[in-house]
Order: C-alpha cells, then sequence, then structure tokens
C-alpha cells in the first residue's frame, strides 16, 4: 500500500500536504517524520523528491511570491492612472490570495527563523513598496483624499486583504464567491481613498 501511494506522489502533492502541516504545526514545529506521516510515506520517499524541510518551505513561498509578484507585471499594473493600477493590483492581489490560499498563508506567517524566511520576508517588503509607491503616485497625481496618510493607508490596505486568509474558505456553503471578495475590498477600500 505505501508503494502505491508513493508512485501517486509528486512534487506538487507533496508540497501541497507540507504546507498544510507547516500551517497546522508551524515550521518549526514540524519534522520530517511529521511529513511523512502526513504524505503517508516514507521520510527516504521525501528526500527523493527534495533536500529538505526547508526546500519545501522555499517552493511552498515561491509559489505564493511569484504570484504576487506577477500582478505587478500585468498590463492594469503598469498602464493607465496610478490609481486604476492601484485597484487593479489590489483586485489580483486578493484573487491571488484566495486561489493560491494555503501557500499565501504561509508566506504570511513566516517569522524570519531561518534563511528562506528572511529572504521571503525581505520579498514581501519588496511587495509592500511597489503597492506603497502606487499610493504615493495616486496622491501626487491628485486621485486621493488629501487627509489619507499613505503610510497608515498602506498597512490598512495590506492589513484588509491579508485578513482574507483568516476567514476565506472556498466551498463553503454561504460564503462570498472569490470575485466577490475581490470587489468588495475593492469598492470599500477606494471608497474611503479616492477623492469624492
Amino acid at each position: 500500500m505505501t508503494m502505491a501511494k508513493r508512485d501517486t506522489y509528486t512534487p506538487d502533492s507533496l508540497l501541497a500536504v507540507a504546507v498544510e502541516v507547516f500551517i497546522e504545526r508551524g515550521y518549526d514545529g514540524t519534522s520530517m517524520e511529521h511529513l511523512s506521516k502526513a504524505a503517508g510515506i516514507s521520510k527516504s520517499s521525501i528526500y527523493h523528491h527534495v533536500r529538505s524541510k526547508e526546500e519545501l518551505l522555499h517552493r511552498a513561498i515561491s509559489r505564493a511570491l511569484d504570484g504576487l509578484f506577477g500582478v505587478l507585471e500585468e498590463p492594469g499594473a503598469v498602464q493607465g492612472r496610478a490609481i486604476e493600477r492601484l485597484e487593479h493590483v489590489t483586485r489580483r492581489v486578493a484573487e491571488v490570495l484566495m486561489d493560491e490560499l494555503p501557500y499565501v498563508t504561509l508566506l504570511l506567517r513566516v517569522r524570519g527563523n531561518t534563511d528562506t524566511e528572511r529572504w521571503a520576508m525581505g520579498r514581501r517588503r519588496e511587495f509592500d513598496h511597489e503597492v506603497s509607491d502606487l499610493l504615493k503616485q495616486a496622491a501626487a497625481d491628485g486621485d486621493l483624499r488629501d487627509d489619507v496618510d499613505i503610510r497608515l493607508a498602506t498597512r490598512l490596505l495590506f492589513g484588509m486583504i491579508n485578513s482574507i486568509v483568516e476567514w476565506y474558505r472556498p466551498g463553503r456553503g454561504g460564503s462570498a464567491s472569490r470575485d466577490e471578495v475581490a470587489e468588495a475590498v475593492v469598492r470599500t477600500a477606494f471608497a474611503g481613498l479616492r477623492k469624492a
């Protein structure tokens, strides 16, 4: 039976299991033994796919970061007025978060205890700066309210988007769809940010 399971495991399916265990136990609280039990395969089978637990963490976090940074390269993020680009980025970041929920959840929970976590935190700061620059440009263009503090607005915007990982569960009866959530984030945020 173990052999049959091992044959069905791929790097992606192993990564998905690892992310679940990292979120449940914390990265530091997860051992290769925990991962092998959750996957139903031997530790040596895991090492067939990856060199270490940290490699799994790096792959998972990279998947989340690639999705987020990919948004910044989309036409809607680079063309048009800054306020319109900012709305596009906000919507798409919320969508990426929901599409890659476990991976972004893990990214948001890293605390800098390993080289990979410190790298991830640095990349998150780079991303935050890119979005903050869009807010600054929108303010310079005169499209944001004059009484909006850019640093505070940046934190509130990310706080609203990042909180989605705490409550969004796709497929649950009565929960809003991915598109409804993304649209609500944009409407709520920009109703308070845009000049009337």
